[in-house]
């Protein structure tokens, strides 16, 4: 586990940024002694800076200065990004299991046909969830489906860089459900073979869509993201069992092309893609009452009940 954890935390006067060390949260900006570092978003505005800072202060946290996190109520650990880019179709065994689903030969790999990688976008203040948040599915969807996906935090601004750098722009990473409202994706009366026929907004957003958290666990704690195990559990019955190695596209690539194309900002958040096991491939949707557990290695567990 990481030395420590960056989070937003329920105060007595709202959300603040907080710093998960073994099992208690700590108040970042009385950690740190610096006002700035009140909000998750101040800390990554300022991160080139906030980083030393944290890690200086979590080496001796005051004693008794601290909660306990299991009595703690978290928010999303960012509050409020300007963006979330979700990458589409970007692990090698979801897009093979995608293909035999809908009877199509599988697809090569897209680097053999200098293809780039594609992302859409999630509204953030709406979207957003936090672990052990209830998610309203009924009257959404008849066919909601899970996807559990490798959350990249940016925490330095990214315009045209490099691929071997692009890490250099990551705070850290965390966890998040891309929920897809499967029969809301395409407009109903359009003809399949119209360009107009989908609807990315009735797909990929609604109000708590995207379920982030429970923390940001530190870039130099993961120095390797492509190799993280990676699952997503119904009522506890396993249904995605990857690792973040099947991605056709790395955490890399999506940065560098992304920022070929528009700035991306400390407090971005890129959702990365996710692997085999969705339930539109089984076919299987969620239902009120059930509980969506992810967990990706190095970084923790995201848990929510559906209603």
């Amino acid at each position: 586990m990481a030395g420590y954890r960056l989070l937003t935390y329920a105060s007595d006067n709202g959300p603040r940024a907080g710093v998960a060390i073994g099992d208690d949260v700590f108040d970042a900006a009385r950690l740190t002694g610096y006002a700035g570092d009140a909000t998750v978003l101040g800390m990554l505005d300022d991160w080139a800076a906030a980083r030393e800072r944290l890690a200086r202060a979590a080496l001796a946290p005051a004693t008794g200065s601290g909660r306990p996190i299991a009595g703690t109520r978290l928010a999303a650990p960012v509050l409020w990004p300007s963006a979330i880019y979700c990458a589409g179709a970007n692990y090698s065994d979801h897009a093979a299991e995608m293909a035999r689903a809908s009877n199509r030969a599988p697809e090569p790999d897209p680097h053999s046909l200098g293809l780039k990688l594609w992302h859409f976008l999630k509204a953030t203040r709406s979207t957003l969830a936090a672990d052990g948040d209830t998610i309203r599915i009924s009257g959404v969807s008849k066919t909601m489906d899970w996807e559990v996906e490798l959350a990249v935090v940016i925490g330095l601004a990214a315009k045209d860089v490099m691929l071997d750098k692009a890490l250099d722009h990551v705070a850290g990473y965390t966890i998040a459900n891309d929920l897809s409202a499967r029969d809301m994706g395409r407009r109903a009366q359009v003809s399949d073979m119209s360009p107009f026929k989908f609807d990315w907004v009735g797909h990929k957003n609604f109000d708590g869509s995207c379920p982030l958290g429970p923390w940001i666990v530190p870039a130099q704690d993961i120095p390797d993201p492509q190799t993280l195990a990676i699952k997503l559990w119904v009522n506890d019955v396993i249904k995605q069992d990857s690792n973040t190695s099947q991605m056709i596209f790395t955490v890399a690539e999506q940065i560098a092309h992304l920022s070929s194309r528009i700035s991306l900002q400390p407090g971005d958040v890129i959702l990365t893609g996710t692997p085999a096991g969705v339930g539109a491939a089984r076919p299987e949707f969620l239902k009120p009452g059930d509980v969506v557990k992810l967990a990706i290695e190095r970084i923790g567990t995201l848990t929510n009940r559906m209603a």
